[in-house]
């Protein structure tokens, strides 16, 4: 197996995860442009020109180019999975230098940074194994300014999903212009604690626009939005119609005594892109 050929399609995957707003999302700004005015427009009209900019000359659309989270699917008869993780974590440092991003892991106990994204844990990858023999493999780049915004609410199942959206709203409400609304709000109901933040997480691959296959979870969804954008808390915060692009809810069979609800939001660029690995090695990013 060629790994210098996968890592190579790795750098790509981690640069047009940084440099192009997936068309989802930019087709959602587009229509908040169309309904905003005043302070809110100009705002989106900043974020699209920023966009448009990032695709044309290749560099990241932010300073803050984030911590990756790659979740990755492997094929149970992919022939080369032991290389996976040691190709994902050189494809990282390289990318820290290539593109560049900004080096972003800390020491938690000390503060050291290393230059080049790696660190205990880092870069997060998140496995999941299926029959077949290709290997797809979703980045999630994600900043501090909307991931410090993420919140893990261990409601008593007595509140039921008018607890879940009391505690979402809230957490909305909280967060304000910090996360660079238009945002994006992934929400994990049910589990345990650790498994609502990371489907949380995991609903923000979702695109735009889409809903849950299970009509209960898609109402859900549909409720949430409306009851964001009407917060008025618009775009960076300045007022405005649209708070949020969109909502995505992924759900678990919980305890009977306990709703966790874990709240993950995503700034206005909702980075993200998908490569799949073939048998023989070939790759393509989407």
């Amino acid at each position: 197996m060629d790994t210098k050929n996968i890592e190579e399609g790795l750098l790509r995957l981690i640069l047009k995860a940084e440099t192009e707003i997936p068309s989802d999302v930019i087709a959602a700004m587009k229509r908040a442009y169309l309904v905003e005015g005043g302070a809110a427009k100009m705002q989106l009209e900043a974020m699209l020109a920023n966009a448009e900019l990032a695709k044309k000359k290749r560099c990241p659309m932010c300073q803050d180019t984030g911590i990756l989270t790659f979740f990755v699917q492997v094929g149970t008869d992919y022939p080369a999975i032991g290389i996976l993780k040691e190709v994902i974590e050189h494809a990282v440092a390289r990318a820290t230098l290539e593109i560049p991003l900004r080096p972003n892991t800390v020491d938690p106990m000390t503060s050291k940074n290393h230059g080049d994204n790696l660190g205990s844990y880092m870069p997060h990858i998140l496995w999941d194994f299926e029959p077949g023999e290709s290997v797809h493999i979703v980045v999630l780049p994600k900043g501090s300014g909307s991931e410090n915004m993420s919140a893990l609410g261990m409601l008593s199942p007595s509140a039921g999903l008018e607890g879940v959206k009391q505690f979402v709203i809230e957490t909305v409400k909280k967060a304000g212009g910090r996360p660079c609304p238009p945002i994006v709000v992934g929400i994990g109901v049910g589990g345990s604690a650790d498994l609502a933040m990371n489907l949380g997480k995991r609903a923000l691959l979702r695109p735009v626009g889409t809903r849950h296959p299970e009509r209960l979870i898609a109402t859900l969804e549909e409720q949430l939005l409306d009851l964001i954008n009407k917060t008025g808390i618009g775009p960076m915060g300045l007022g405005g119609k649209v708070t949020a692009l969109d909502v995505h809810v992924e759900v678990a069979h919980r305890h009977p005594a306990s709703l966790p609800v874990g709240v993950v939001i995503q700034c206005w660029a909702d980075r993200r892109a998908h490569m799949i690995v073939h048998k023989d090695g070939s790759w393509e990013v989407k």
